[in-house]
């Protein structure tokens, strides 16, 4: 099966491809918001490198969020539009889970905190539990780095951060004394290339927001003034 990976949730745009002979890899294409104007042209070079054409991909695998809100409309945007143009499968996966599923193939074992920088001083977070397998134990949610540190901080319980919001918060979250931090800045486009084997195609993937869009929250509070 091949398979092309799109991942836009942060500053980061990175692409994955999976061919039918099992040749696996990822990387980062742009870590500099330059979503529009690299990803389209990422994959169509890594297809011309591998021989291959968007006719023979056979499935479309792309992060729904949580994540920034620009980027993720691109990447759903591109992801949708190449499923409907090719008449192909399509899997949408979350930032939170590729994190944990990163996480877990560097060995990272028992709980673990993701979370994507929202900016405004947020972070969107989700609590996974790594054994054999990756649960999800809570939900995606929005909340602010010092309340999840003094959340975790007064657990008590041994827990490892991932993500790029704990990479802009490294100082808060690094201090929390039951806790490690595993540096992961971009949701793991190989994990997601592994997941879209195994999960079921969707009609249509839904953007996972958790909040409106900057320009709307800005809108609104000038119109409170």
């Amino acid at each position: 099966m091949n398979i092309v990976a799109i991942e836009t949730a942060t500053t980061a745009c990175a692409i994955g491809l999976r061919t039918s002979t099992g040749f696996e890899m990822g990387w980062v294409v742009d870590d500099d918001r330059h979503h529009t104007e690299t990803l389209t042209t990422a994959i169509d070079r890594t297809l011309r490198e591998w021989s291959l054409t968007p006719a023979d991909l056979d499935r479309i695998v792309v992060d729904r969020g949580p994540g920034l809100f620009t980027g993720l409309r691109v990447g759903l945007a591109t992801a949708i539009g190449l499923s409907e143009a090719l008449g192909i499968a399509l899997v949408g996966v979350t930032s939170l889970e590729l994190l944990a599923h990163g996480a877990h193939a560097s060995g990272v074992r028992g709980t673990l905190v993701a979370a994507v920088d929202g900016r405004r001083g947020e972070v969107f977070i989700q609590t996974f539990a790594l054994g054999e397998d990756v649960v999800a134990t809570s939900e995606p949610t929005v909340d602010s780095p010092r309340e999840v540190v003094i959340r975790w901080a007064t657990l008590a319980t041994p827990v490892t951060f991932t993500g790029d919001g704990v990479s802009r918060y490294l100082k808060d979250f690094a201090a929390v004394p039951n806790g490690n931090v595993e540096e992961q800045r971009v949701p793991s486009v190989t994990s997601a290339l592994r997941l879209a084997m195994t999960r079921e195609p969707s009609a249509f993937v839904e953007p996972l927001y958790l909040r409106e869009a900057d320009a709307v929250a800005n809108f609104t509070t000038r119109e409170r003034q």
